[in-house]
């Protein structure tokens, strides 16, 4: 996949970081998801009621020919939710950051495989996010969001996920954004000698 990834950068970008996320905290955030509480209040109800119909006396043998199946179907949502953490590890294959002098790309999915770019001129605002997972294993998520100069707005921002060196990176792409953005906003050949507005270095 990172292989693949690459070859969408161009030939005159240069790669200054390239990584995945960290696994155990990737992991742990696909199981302890919002879905969580609702697919165990779920399962528990499903079960008791298959339990109760199962070991019950009263509940005739051609009854539980149609209540089983039900009830399984019923289930439905419980099932969905453990595919889900089946396939995390697929979809951590699939994902794979690449930050250059340009851009950030990223790549993920699970049965389809998809590729996103930005380009720095298209980011104006970079945030750091550290949930309590991200705390408990020591990283960290960079979202990048596009400006609204931007001529996609269905893919508003890109973000790369639980990575232990996300300080760093965090710092890296910030300047990056600031000078490529400040270049498109503020040509050099254009800017003032001096700006008494505000002590901004307008050259990265």
């Amino acid at each position: 996949m990172n292989d693949e990834l690459k070859k969408l950068v161009g030939d005159n970008e240069k790669i200054l970081y390239e990584g995945k996320p960290n696994k155990k905290c990737f992991v742990f955030e696909s199981i302890f998801n919002p879905l969580l509480p609702f697919a165990v209040l779920w399962a528990i109800i499903d079960f008791g009621i298959l339990g109760v119909s199962i070991f019950s006396s009263d509940v005739p043998n051609e009854m539980l020919f149609f209540i089983i199946p039900f009830m399984l179907l019923h289930l439905m949502p419980v099932w969905l939710y453990l595919g889900g953490i089946l396939l995390t590890f697929k979809r951590y294959r699939n994902t794979y950051y690449i930050v250059t002098d340009n851009a950030i790309y990223v790549s993920g999915g699970t049965f389809s495989k998809t590729f996103n770019s930005k380009p720095f001129a298209e980011l104006s605002h970079i945030d750091l996010h550290r949930g309590i997972f991200d705390q408990m294993f020591n990283v960290g998520d960079i979202i990048s969001t596009s400006s609204q100069f931007s001529n996609n707005n269905t893919n508003a921002s890109i973000s790369i996920n639980s990575i232990s060196d996300y300080m760093a990176v965090y710092n890296l792409v910030k300047k990056l954004q600031k000078d490529i953005y400040t270049d498109v906003m503020y040509p050099n050949d254009k800017r003032p000698s001096e700006n008494h507005g505000y002590n901004t270095e307008y050259k990265g």
